[in-house]
């Protein structure tokens, strides 16, 4: 009776690795995020857009100062000229391709998460990464337009 059994056991671990799959939402979610960072040295500004077919247009001006702290009035009038950029600059934003799983989007074959998202949460967050300095994650928050960020 055993070697009858195999067989049904492993359709079982078969179908049920298909009904867990088919549970798990592998679609991006649809929406437009806008996030914000800054540290001492560096500022960024973020526009990100999902629509319904899964296309992602995402934007991150950013300014690295290597030389020394940026004071608060610099970054303000930085974070003001990068914000205008990103607004003239984004009806020219085309769609990356960008593959997700679930949870995180990479460009297609990479490792490095481009964007992670916590669906539970309805978190987005953009990774930013600089050649000289270490990944920054930027939280972003969802809009309905971006007009009203």
């Amino acid at each position: 009776m055993m070697p009858k059994m195999r067989p049904f056991l492993g359709i079982l671990i078969v179908l049920s690795a298909c009904l867990l799959a088919g549970c798990s939402d592998l679609r991006p979610p649809v929406g437009r995020w806008v996030g914000r960072y800054e540290d001492p040295a560096l500022v960024i500004v973020a526009r990100l857009e999902i629509d319904s077919a899964g296309h992602v247009r995402v934007s991150a001006p950013n300014a690295v100062s290597d030389q020394k702290p940026l004071s608060d009035g610099d970054r303000r009038d930085l974070r003001a000229k990068l914000e205008d950029g990103l607004t003239a600059s984004w009806p020219h934003v085309a769609p990356l391709p960008l593959e997700f799983d679930g949870h995180s989007f990479h460009k297609h074959g990479g490792v490095a998460p481009q964007l992670e998202w916590d669906g539970a949460k309805r978190r987005m967050t953009l990774i930013f990464y600089s050649g000289s300095r270490r990944s920054v994650h930027v939280p972003l928050e969802a809009v309905k337009d971006f007009d009203a960020s």
